[in-house]
């Protein structure tokens, strides 16, 4: 596969399942830099319709084998997908047409730039949006590619300052992020998680160490210092790497970005960093945001060295109004709404400990709202590893609702771990919860429950967000909506 070959001559590429965020989002950048894109998916109507429809991309809403012709010179398929199963793919294959999925596509792409690839269990998310917020205030020549749609991005999940560099979200499942080609690498956290892929913590701490080692010479491992886990892997690259460089950033970090003077009030955290003579303001709720924003300003500082550009007192100015006015990215502390009193969120944490710091920091910035809360689990090998810490990781919440555990086409269920018995096991350890199998059935209870003054929040990767929105029309239909 020759990108740039396809890229300079405008030749096509089609993508299987291209109403994906992450597909969706290299369709446009692939577009924007002169291929011809098109498509196909399945009907289902997504956000990123109105995304493709905009840029005037063709797809398909079925999956078919005449979509597959030779005037495509690449043809990129979602991880999902397989020749077996799909097809389009098995089309390509009798073709002899280069097929690729989408992390060797992405990683392809980024062997054209200065790259920097954002990874982490936790936080890679809302870090690449804040990052590219923070880069686009500082008029930075970068390409950035997040996980989800950000508002600062126009609702996309990526934006377009140049050509120059390119920072992108990077997934550790099944090890995809060693297809990137970083020259630097920004490690949020690494803990046991994809437990159907990493049976331990060593696996996949192992995984990013090998990611590390994938930066190239005189490039840049940026890690929190608050996290064990991006800790010890640092450690472990460190003793294999000594040409790149190394920046820790955090409240234990040491040097520029040690986080200081952290404060909540108004509905908002100010903090600022040991080496930079600015305060700023984030106005999504967490100390992991705060986390977050250290982390994008060290990235961001990184690529304005290169540049040789300063961080002078307007660029700092201009960029902590982008940080202040930065407001989240889908299914990441997302607010739906307030109807009756009642602020409606939604939220994408699916593991132990995002579940607890997201729900921490929704109560430290809202102290006298009641928090209620709807999770869903995803994945049984996940729920089973972690089955404890699930239990104990809602002690912030005052009221919490538990359903079924939302399946994964990937893995096989073994019997052992169902939604009712994380339920059975959290009501032994605390008051006030409740479980019901699908998440549209607690609907009339929550109705019931919820009061003016509460915060409620749908947690999870499964399928109920659908309460949270359900909830939110049924007050705004009764003429609460605020």
């Amino acid at each position: 596969m020759n990108l740039e070959r396809i890229i300079k001559n405008g030749e096509g590429v089609y993508f299987i399942g291209i109403k994906g965020t992450g597909m969706c989002a290299l369709a446009e950048l692939l577009l924007a830099a002169g291929a011809r894109v098109s498509g196909s998916d399945t009907g289902e109507l997504f956000y990123t319709d109105a995304i493709l429809k905009d840029l005037r991309i063709p797809y398909f809403e079925t999956f078919d084998k005449s979509h597959i012709t030779d005037e495509n010179s690449l043809i990129i398929h979602s991880a999902a997908y397989s020749a077996d199963k799909n097809p389009e793919m098995a089309e390509a294959a009798r073709r002899g047409l280069p097929l690729v999925k989408y992390p060797d596509a992405l990683g392809a792409y980024s062997a054209l730039f200065d790259s920097s690839g954002i990874a982490g269990v936790h936080g890679k998310t809302t870090t690449t949006a804040i990052a590219g917020t923070l880069l686009a205030s500082a008029g930075l020549p970068a390409q950035v590619l997040a996980g989800s749609a950000v508002t600062s991005f126009g609702g996309r999940s990526t934006i377009r300052l140049g050509d120059k560099y390119f920072v992108a979200e990077t997934c550790e499942y099944r090890r995809h992020f060693l297809s990137f080609h970083p020259r630097r690498v920004l490690l949020t956290g690494v803990e046991s998680d994809h437990q159907d892929y990493f049976p331990d913590y060593e696996a996949i701490r192992d995984a990013f160490v090998e990611y590390g080692g994938r930066i190239e010479s005189g490039g840049e491992l940026i890690y929190c210092a608050d996290d064990p886990g991006a800790r010890e892997t640092a450690g472990l690259i460190k003793k294999k790497r000594n040409d790149i460089r190394y920046t820790e950033y955090g409240f234990n970090a040491a040097g520029t970005f040690k986080i200081e003077n952290y404060e909540i009030g108004n509905g908002e955290a100010g903090f600022e960093l040991a080496g930079i003579s600015y305060r700023w303001t984030a106005r999504v709720p967490g100390r992991h945001t705060v986390l977050n924003s250290a982390g994008a300003l060290a990235l961001v500082k990184a690529i304005a060295d290169c540049e040789g550009r300063a961080l002078d007192g307007e660029t700092l100015t201009r960029m902590g109004a982008a940080l202040a006015a930065f407001s989240g990215s889908k299914r990441r502390s997302e607010i739906i709404g307030s109807s009756g009193g009642i602020l409606f969120m939604d939220d994408y944490a699916h593991h132990p400990t995002a579940i607890r710091t997201t729900l921490a920091g929704l109560k430290e910035f809202y102290p006298k709202l009641r928090l209620v809360v709807s999770f869903m689990s995803h994945t049984y090998s996940r729920t089973a590893a972690l089955f404890d810490d699930f239990a104990h990781s809602f002690d912030a919440a005052d009221i919490v609702f538990l359903h079924k555990i939302y399946a994964s086409a990937r893995e096989l269920y073994s019997g052992s771990v169902t939604g009712l018995s994380l339920f059975e096991k959290t009501a032994v350890l605390r008051d006030n919860v409740y479980y019901s199998e699908e998440p549209l059935e607690a609907l009339d209870a929550l109705a019931r429950i919820l009061r003016p003054g509460d915060l409620f929040i749908t947690m999870g990767a499964g399928d109920n967000w659908k309460l949270c929105q359900a909830l939110f029309n049924h007050y705004k239909g009764m003429g609460t909506a605020e």
